[in-house]
């Protein structure tokens, strides 16, 4: 390798160095209105699947992670929105999966019991006979 090769290489890797700490500069100095944006919708959606009936603890946390997000952004932390938000997310999507599976479990209940009851008239029925 020779020296301009040398000197291309050390000026490619400075201008690789310099843009990563300039896009990690700039996220935390750029409003997190995305991040909190996306969260609101993930607890929506938790809210619609009846997480606040059958999740109540793990909407309540996001709920309460996103209000937090929300004056965060307000104040121009956009760092602690950020991450505020990110939890936020996470917290709604356990309770939709949460939901869903009390509800899955509460289908399966049903259709155990709907079973049950039809294998008693079977057996009845074939008792009679």
């Amino acid at each position: 390798m020779n020296q301009r090769s040398i000197n291309l290489l050390v000026r490619v890797a400075a201008a690789a160095a310099v843009l990563s700490l300039s896009a990690c500069a700039s996220s935390e100095k750029t409003p997190a209105t995305a991040a909190v944006a996306v969260s609101h919708n993930a607890v929506e959606n938790a809210v619609s699947a009846g997480a606040p009936e059958l999740a109540p603890q793990e909407i309540n946390a996001a709920r309460d992670k996103m209000m937090r997000a929300n004056q965060a952004l307000a104040a121009k932390d956009y760092k602690t929105a950020r991450e505020l938000a990110v939890q936020a997310q996470a917290d709604a999507k356990l309770a939709q999966s949460k939901a869903a599976s009390a509800k899955a479990t509460a289908a399966a209940d049903a259709l155990n019991a709907d079973l049950r009851v039809l294998r008693q008239e079977v057996d009845r029925a074939n008792s009679g006979q």
